[in-house]
């Protein structure tokens, strides 16, 4: 079998990507997933008890008219929207999000230490050289000891000094000191910042519904359960786990570009498989509990950077949408993400009741010691977060250009390996605009190749 059009995966890039084809009127195309389901990291689930749950806290929000109207089109009027309200929990106490702009709910030694810290810093540094510089430079040593180190080591499972600062652009809220300071003295709380404070969640089946829909535009092009095991850039084919070959006249990858690159592609220079090994990840094991009866409690997500629980975020998933649970109005469905590395490893099978037991030092469960779990679900992403480490931008120039050169485009949250364009509809409109540069000769914008030299086949 043979296509013009080929593309691996069928989450909100590979989606993305056949959406578009369709819409220019190409219909030569095929998308290969390697699960029985689709939307990749984006795909829901429901368990044995009636629960649904995502795989991490996910919220819709986007940067492109396309991705809205696109949306639009999918939902109609299944769909929530929802203005965010999220909190930190540290210090015995909650801190509404994001933290260095509402450092006036801590204690006052705690809320001291972040002010002097910020007031030492003001002034100007150098170039910071990984990510825990520009932490420290950028928060002082109160808000970087206190909330953004431990935090964010807890998120990456990675140390903060193995990772670059070109990353941040708009995840990460900096500092202005005269409007920490005022939010203090006014004891206002400062919480709007980020493009993510208004988001819509599907009315039932989780994220993933999104995608299911949108795959169900495309089933006759779409094959389930056909993961890539080769791919002979030569004979431009790949082959599947159950023996087929598919070929292919232009490529669309969305699987992660150090498995592409580094164990994959046939004929690989020993250079191009060490960048893809230099790519790094961590894994994200979410673990759903679902607790009878409610709890006022208006919060839509919470941040834990201390080390009383294993969890860096908790979601609640039942004020998402009450189809997240088996029994609206009477059940609640709290969402946790743990993240693991070589450099931060985990019990899973602990992992639940030490989950557990961090959501009672909090006060999930309030006065009750032992409250009635109705269901426990957990889930391993084994790619959860694209590492952006020190070698990071040098691997991707070592590895796409060449990649282009065959014909090859790898895109999405792993196939691009950019966390910083990452999100759901950047993904998705990594696809949409690779369909467009095919058809059209129109320029990327979202995903861009680095440019400088790098080795060929």
């Amino acid at each position: 079998m043979r296509v013009r059009y080929l593309i691996l995966g069928a989450g909100p890039t590979g989606l993305g990507a056949a959406q578009r084809l369709s819409e220019l009127g190409e219909s030569d195309y095929l998308v290969l997933e390697r699960e029985a389901h689709p939307g990749g990291l984006s795909a829901s689930f429901s368990d044995d008890s009636g629960f649904t749950w995502d795989v991490g806290g996910h919220v819709f929000f986007s940067h492109y008219d396309y991705v809205d109207r696109l949306l639009t089109s999918l939902l109609g009027e299944d769909v929530l929207r929802h203005e965010r309200v999220a909190y930190i929990r540290i210090q015995g106490t909650w801190v509404p999000y994001p933290f260095q702009n509402n450092i006036r709910h801590l204690p006052p030694a705690a809320r001291w230490e972040c002010v002097q810290g910020l007031l030492d810093n003001a002034r100007a540094h150098d170039k910071p050289a990984n990510f825990g510089d520009w932490v420290r430079a950028s928060f002082g040593a109160g808000i970087s000891r206190l909330f953004m180190e431990p935090y964010n080591f807890k998120v990456w499972a990675t140390p903060l000094e193995l990772m670059s600062a070109s990353w941040v652009g708009e995840r990460v809220s900096v500092v202005d000191v005269r409007r920490v300071l005022k939010n203090i003295v006014l004891e206002e709380d400062d919480v709007g910042w980020g493009p993510n404070n208004r988001f819509l969640f599907p009315l039932r089946g989780g994220t993933g519904e999104i995608f299911r829909r949108l795959a169900d535009r495309h089933r006759e092009r779409i094959r389930y359960n056909a993961a890539v095991v080769s791919l002979d850039p030569a004979a431009r084919t790949v082959t599947t786990a159950s023996g087929e070959t598919v070929g292919f006249t232009r490529l669309l990858s969305t699987l992660p570009l150090d498995l592409l690159a580094g164990r994959l592609l046939a004929g690989a220079p020993e250079s191009l498989v060490n960048a893809a090994g230099t790519l790094a990840h961590n894994a994200v094991h979410v673990v759903g509990l679902g607790i009878a009866g409610m709890r006022p409690d208006p919060k839509c997500w919470m941040y834990f950077p201390e080390d009383d629980c294993p969890f860096y975020r908790v979601t609640n998933f039942h004020n998402y949408s009450p189809g997240n649970v088996a029994r609206p109005g009477r059940q609640r469905g709290l969402m946790c993400e743990t993240s693991s590395s070589p450099h931060k490893t985990e019990d899973l099978a602990s992992l639940p009741e030490r989950t557990i037991a961090g959501l009672a030092k909090a006060g999930f469960f309030g006065n009750t010691s032992n409250p009635e779990i109705v269901s426990v679900w957990q889930h391993t992403a084994d790619y959860g977060y694209p590492v952006p480490t020190l070698g990071r931008d040098a691997a991707l120039a070592a590895i796409q250009p060449p990649l282009e050169r065959l014909g090859i485009a790898s895109r999405g949250r792993f196939g691009g390996y950019r966390y910083e364009v990452g999100n759901m509809d950047h993904s998705l409109m990594q696809g949409v605009e690779w369909a467009d540069r095919e058809v059209r000769g129109t320029p990327e914008t979202t995903y861009r190749i680095p440019q400088q030299p790098a080795v060929t086949l």
